[in-house]
């Protein structure tokens, strides 16, 4: 397992996702207004705010959450402005990071980010200085003590999936970005229930970490993930499971 997978395998062992489900909250309001203001409130005319909204239901948010977000987004709410903004950098032995802002000031957030970088082994870059190591994919994740490998396999690729992985405690299926709907449905129509589906920055190449720089990454990562302006980080780190169990 690595980057991101790596990192929402941890969180669910620490029992995190439910610590903080209040910020989750705030993060998924935030993406949904975005994605209602951009292409409009249509939960199945737009694919983006489809996505949120299946994401916030995924983590049982409110219905009534949902539907403020997206009139906020629509302008029949009162809302906040967030500008979108994704920052490049790297982290400890040369990790590659994607992060992604939602954010209502810039400065504040710029600067968050980067002390949380510097103070633990990374830095931001240059727009562009890693972005060339990701490939934009749909990811759809799915319980492994739910479903039979075998079967999901077959469903997955006769839906339009590119390929399926175990990933922890998880299977992933991966698909092109446009058909992350197509496969997300055909999936459902077969039975089974994805618990989450998005499309992610997938690595195109790892760095395996150690030792301190092993905890320098996962801090940072876990800092970030606290940063309420973050709503996705990527990264390229691999991290043994006989490492992780050296940290616990």
């Amino acid at each position: 397992m690595s980057g991101h997978s790596k990192w929402s395998t941890i969180k669910r062992k620490k029992g995190a996702l439910d610590a903080k489900r209040g910020q989750i909250f705030s993060k998924l309001v935030k993406e949904i207004t975005v994605a209602a203001r951009m292409s409009g409130g249509d939960i199945e005319g737009n694919p983006r705010l489809r996505q949120a909204v299946l994401k916030a239901r995924t983590s049982s948010m409110p219905n009534d959450n949902i539907e403020r977000a997206i009139k906020k987004g629509t302008g029949d709410l009162e809302g906040t402005t967030y500008d979108e903004i994704t920052y490049e950098g790297y982290g400890p032995g040369g990790v590659a990071l994607m992060i992604e802002v939602l954010t209502d000031n810039r400065n504040r957030t710029l600067s968050d980010v980067r002390f949380i970088l510097t103070r633990h082994g990374g830095n931001l870059g240059e727009n562009g200085c890693v972005g060339w190591l990701f490939e934009k994919k749909g990811i759809i994740q799915l319980d492994k003590g739910s479903v039979i490998e075998d079967k999901l396999m077959e469903a997955a690729l006769e839906a339009g999936a590119e390929d399926m992985t175990e990933e922890g405690d998880v299977f992933e299926v991966k698909t092109a970005p446009n058909d992350l709907e197509t496969v997300r449905q055909g999936l459902e129509k077969a039975g089974f229930k994805p618990t989450q589906a998005e499309v992610s920055a997938v690595p195109q190449t790892y760095v395996k970490l150690t030792g301190k720089q092993a905890n320098q990454m996962l801090k940072i990562m876990d800092l970030l993930d606290d940063q309420d302006d973050v709503q996705n980080v990527w990264a390229n780190f691999d991290i043994s499971e006989e490492e992780m169990e050296a940290m616990d």
